[in-house]
């Protein structure tokens, strides 16, 4: 399945949410830029908040392998399909480099977040809780990430939406989360893009000022 843009596919995923979520108390959480564009249409026809979570990915240097991602709070996720054994190798290993990375993420994320911050966990205490992506692959990092943020938050329901996903992701979500909508499931993951006609996506900071602005006037509704 191909879509036009990120906002076609976001608009066909909120015309299956509707039925079942129209009366929910929602809060839709977009986990990249690319799924702001997807989490604005379901949030828009659910009449619910729209936030972002923000994170960086941290690689192993010389491997190409996700050693794990940084949270906005300063959180350090790890690559959940690491053994706990591979996880101890690679913090004794690259213990300094590692440290330096968390560092300099922190500080980008902190640039772009400024004074106001992107997730209010208490807009989604209690609620149902729609993580959005605009695609998953085998790397479920971004995934991994938001299922530690929300730890401390107590959800009614976690709910995963996305318009693509490769099978193993699907395999790994079907235990991470209360339920899932997803449109097409590939054997071959294409990468993300490969889905879109229109790839085009706004900056990071015109992508958080949309998400500041829709979060205010959320508040003062």
């Amino acid at each position: 399945m191909y879509f036009q843009s990120r906002s076609h596919a976001g608009a066909t995923l909120a015309d299956k949410l509707l039925e079942a979520y129209r009366y929910e108390n929602c809060a839709v959480l977009a986990l990249s830029d690319g799924a702001v564009l997807v989490g604005e249409q379901i949030a828009w026809r659910l009449h619910c908040v729209l936030m972002l979570l923000l994170s960086e990915a941290i690689e192993v240097p010389g491997e190409g392998v996700s050693f794990g991602a940084l949270s906005q709070d300063g959180r350090l996720t790890m690559n959940s399909q690491f053994s706990d054994g591979q996880k101890q190798h690679y913090l004794n290993e690259f213990y300094g480099y590692l440290e330096e990375e968390k560092r300099k993420a922190y500080q980008r994320i902190n640039r772009l977040l400024g004074e106001s911050g992107v997730v209010d966990k208490g807009m989604l205490k209690d609620r149902v809780v729609i993580l959005v992506s605009d695609g998953f692959d085998d790397d479920l990092s971004s995934l991994d990430v938001a299922l530690d943020f929300l730890k401390s938050v107590r959800t009614k329901k976690l709910i995963v939406a996305s318009p693509t996903a490769s099978v193993a992701a699907i395999d790994r979500l079907h235990v991470a989360v209360d339920e899932m909508h997803i449109l097409d499931v590939k054997d071959n993951f294409m990468g993300v893009d490969h889905y879109y006609d229109d790839n085009t996506l706004p900056s990071r900071e015109d992508t958080i000022t949309k998400i500041n602005q829709i979060v205010l006037n959320w508040r003062l509704f």
